[in-house]
């Protein structure tokens, strides 16, 4: 239910599906939407309309304003640019629609301008903006991690690791592995994968490679929603399921 309908205390005391969409799509359209709109003096609606829904469609997806202006331009037929959708999505993070994740190079230290990944505050308000269509349950699921790490208070990146090994020529080959949620909070760090399923070793071992390139001692974790125990495993990463990484304090 949560996955669908997120956590808007007006949608908890609504028994009914239907009433719950309709809830949730009149707030987005007479509230959240609204607001934006106004408060910035927008005259561009029909941009910001369809840039939420990109941004939707793409949750947790890597983007930059380059390429959504490029979607603007193939794809929804719009000329808009770079500069203005900038300052579109300060207008919706500063409306709590949407939240950023910056990329941290882990090796390196240092963040990485080009991309970024966009989540969003209420997966409810989210799922309503596509019309309860395309609910994909894995980027749902590690956008509901990332609002949970953001409640507890953790600042949370996505990381990079960088790799290199050898082609079937011999030459080095450099490429860069994903770390979906790097988190800090005082003197704390963890590295965490969202993955949806883990249906066998393979899938682990798909999912802690880039974990297990980080050169710290630091916690590394995968959340996975198909467990219900958590443990550590051979390599010492912590194999935990969604409920209780959601429940535990």
């Amino acid at each position: 239910t949560y996955y669908l309908y997120g956590g808007l205390p007006g949608v908890a005391q609504l028994d009914n599906p239907a009433e719950k969409q309709n809830y949730l799509r009149e707030i987005y359209e007479t509230v959240y939407l609204k607001d934006v709109i106004e408060r910035n003096h927008l005259k561009n609606v029909d941009g910001m309309r369809e840039l939420v829904r990109i941004l939707a469609s793409g949750m947790g997806s890597s983007t930059n304003v380059r390429r959504i202006a490029n979607t603007f331009k193939t794809v929804v037929g719009l000329e808009i640019g770079p500069n203005t959708i900038a300052r579109y999505l300060e207008h919706l993070q500063d409306a709590f629609i949407i939240n950023e994740a910056l990329r941290y190079d882990v090796k390196g230290r240092k963040y990485i301008g080009t991309e970024t990944k966009y989540y969003f505050e209420d997966i409810g308000v989210r799922n309503a903006i596509l019309g309860f269509r395309q609910i994909g349950y894995n980027h749902t699921m590690e956008n509901v991690v990332y609002n949970e790490l953001r409640k507890q208070g953790y600042t949370v990146d996505v990381g990079l690791v960088e790799t290199i090994s050898r082609d079937e020529s011999g030459k080095s080959v450099r490429r860069n592995l994903e770390i979906d949620f790097v988190v800090n909070r005082h003197d704390e760090r963890i590295y965490i994968q969202s993955a949806y399923m883990l249906p066998d070793k393979e899938k682990v071992n798909q999912e802690q490679a880039s974990l297990l390139r980080v050169p710290d001692g630091f916690k590394k974790v995968i959340v996975t929603g198909n467990r219900f125990s958590s443990n550590y495993n051979d390599d010492g990463i912590l194999i935990e399921g969604i409920y209780d990484f959601l429940l535990k304090e």
